[in-house]
């Protein structure tokens, strides 16, 4: 992944801008999606699943309880904007382009 235009710092926290692929086989990274981080989460897009599923996912990778991700926007559509109070570490997949 080069010339990354999915995330942004504000501080010390880390947004995120990213396509969502609900019901995958496993919860990973998988490149851009345009503009966005494209991120697969195994859990279905209903009652709110998708979404508990990818802060789960995203607050594990980036060493963060949940309660320090928040969905800032787009809660009801493939197109989410994270923000990731502080991260203590950034994932391996994405260490070469988030710094």
């Amino acid at each position: 992944m080069t010339d990354a235009q999915y995330y942004q710092w504000q501080d010390d926290d880390l947004i995120l801008f990213c396509h969502i692929q609900p019901k995958a086989s496993a919860n990973e990274f998988s490149g851009q999606h345009g503009d966005r981080l494209k991120i697969r989460i195994t859990a279905a897009a209903t009652d709110g699943k998708a979404n508990a599923g990818l802060i789960a996912f995203v607050a594990a990778e980036f060493g963060v309880s949940k309660q320090r991700v928040r969905l800032s926007a787009g809660s009801q559509s493939r197109q989410k904007t994270l923000r990731i109070q502080a991260p203590t570490s950034i994932p391996d997949a994405l260490n070469k382009v988030i710094k």
